[in-house]
């Protein structure tokens, strides 16, 4: 048991010193094993457990329980949250942003390097670009991404932990679930090897170039047209993104339509929630159509 917290641990990322840690405490074995490694990182008087219920189904107030007699055993503290989600679309999502909600900001979560592949292969499929394919990013809310779903689980049953399995991740009607249960195995048995290993090793690759692209565009003034169209189209793109991004960033299309507008295309363009890109004597400027200027200016190219 002990050799295994060690070499878990030595594969982890978590903060030296008596920096203290909260850790997002599902009841599952990744969310666990977080529990557990960040006790033995530099002691259990530095954790939280925080669980947070979303009240999706009868009992499940027994799973923060379970998380409570957890956090005792290794001598951290314990914190219960509650949201309520109703039924209705996009339950996945509802359901995470409710978790951010009631989290601080520097909440560990137990992702691994399934969910890293996963994303990636989630955000293929959406045509995210270069960032979606970077999969997971490392950081201090996420130091077990270099671990794998199976060493998570048989860290918790050396440990004698007994995990709770989310009925919801069996659900086909989450893409999530697909990817994990059909899409994964099935790329696995063509490539006849680990693709989840060759998956994160992209990413890290993928990851190192849109850094280095984003570096690139920080430098290029998005709303200098001339300057715009003349960049290379990546960096261009990128610095598009960043100007117009707010809770997420635009879509491929809206971005193509903003350069087209750049490069004398149009005079101006929609990019969504009643906004506009106008371009007034080669200058690029965000219109809010509730709200619009005394001068709307579209003559000049």
């Amino acid at each position: 048991m002990a050799s295994l917290r060690s070499e878990l641990l030595a594969r982890s990322a978590f903060p030296p010193g008596s920096t203290p840690i909260i850790c997002a405490v599902s009841g599952g074995a990744d969310s666990l094993a977080l529990l557990v490694l960040a006790c033995a990182a530099g002691g259990s008087d530095r954790v939280t457990a925080v669980h947070v219920d979303h009240g999706l189904r009868d009992g499940s107030e027994a799973e923060a329980v379970a998380v409570a007699i957890a956090a005792a055993r290794y001598g951290a503290r314990f914190e219960a949250r509650r949201v309520e989600l109703r039924a209705g679309p996009n339950l996945e999502a509802r359901a995470r942003e409710a978790r951010r909600s009631v989290l601080p900001p520097d909440a560990m979560t137990g992702h691994t390097a399934e969910d890293s592949a996963e994303t990636m292969l989630l955000n293929l499929v959406r045509g995210a670009g270069l960032d979606g394919l970077a999969g997971i990013r490392p950081g201090p809310t996420k130091p077990l991404l270099a671990l794998r779903r199976s060493e998570t689980r048989a860290l918790c049953a050396a440990e004698g932990l007994d995990w709770l399995e989310d009925p919801s991740n069996a659900d086909p009607s989450f893409r999530r679930n697909r990817v994990r249960h059909e899409l994964l195995p099935l790329l696995d048995d063509i490539a006849a090897r680990d693709v989840v290993a060759v998956l994160v090793r992209q990413a890290e690759l993928l990851r190192a170039d849109a850094d280095h692209l984003a570096a690139d565009a920080l430098v290029l003034d998005p709303t200098d047209a001339l300057a715009l169209a003349a960049a290379p189209v990546a960096l261009a793109r990128r610095a598009i993104r960043r100007w117009l991004a707010s809770d997420h960033p635009p879509d491929a299309a809206t971005v193509e339509r903003v350069l087209a507008v750049a490069r004398g295309e149009g005079r101006a363009c929609d990019i969504g929630g009643r906004r506009q890109v106008r371009r007034t004597a080669q200058r690029l400027r965000l219109v809010d159509l509730a709200f619009p200027p005394p001068s709307i200016g579209l003559g000049g190219r």
